[in-house]
């Protein structure tokens, strides 16, 4: 694992082979971090990383400049590990052990990015239960951005705030974001025009 870009770009990361984590790939995440250049300023961007395992995500925004930065992984190993690397590379990164469902229910803080890469084999109820959570407590920021990594079998597009999705060989990023009042009146007059 490394860091493709920013100010620690052509670093290698080595996490226990024991952690029960499926990276997402350097290919994946670099074609992920072309699509949010052209969205988001890095620098100062909080993030919200949900099933972080390694922290790989994390360490990317970190690297750009984002701060403060959240993880949540219900494994002990993996969370040990991003604090171990937090603290190595100076980071911003608060690591929480915790399930990942029961931190959104009770989360009362918003984020500029939600990051979500839950084990793919989780039910397609799981996937939408993330998306209504977030929205439901608020938990993006109003230009924020919630993205979620799966595997092109589980479909996301019917769900409220679906904004498109992008797949890189077996993974797929599905981007939701809150709608502007502004593209919402925009839309309501486009419809009343037909």
């Amino acid at each position: 694992m490394r860091i493709i870009s920013g100010k620690y770009k052509g670093r290698r990361l080595v996490a226990p082979k024991k952690l029960p984590v499926r990276p997402t790939t350097d290919m994946a995440k670099e074609a992920l971090f072309n699509i949010l250049n052209n969205y988001f300023n890095f620098s100062e961007l909080r993030i919200l990383e949900l099933f972080a395992g390694t922290g790989n995500i994390s360490y990317e925004f970190a690297s750009r400049g984002s701060k403060p930065i959240t993880c949540v992984d219900a494994d002990f190993g993996c969370v040990a590990f991003i604090k171990k690397t937090a603290t190595e590379f100076d980071f911003d990164i608060t690591a929480l052990k915790s399930d990942v469902f029961s931190y959104l229910e009770r989360c009362n803080t918003s984020f500029d990015i939600v990051f979500a890469d839950p084990p793919y084999h989780i039910t397609q109820q799981d996937f939408e239960k993330i998306v209504s959570l977030v929205f439901e407590r608020e938990i993006l920021e109003e230009d924020g951005m919630l993205i979620i990594e799966h595997s092109k079998d589980t479909k996301l597009e019917h769900m409220m705030h679906f904004s498109f999705a992008k797949t890189y060989g077996g993974t797929t990023f599905s981007f939701f974001e809150i709608e502007s009042e502004e593209e919402e009146d925009f839309e309501e007059e486009d419809e009343e025009n037909l």
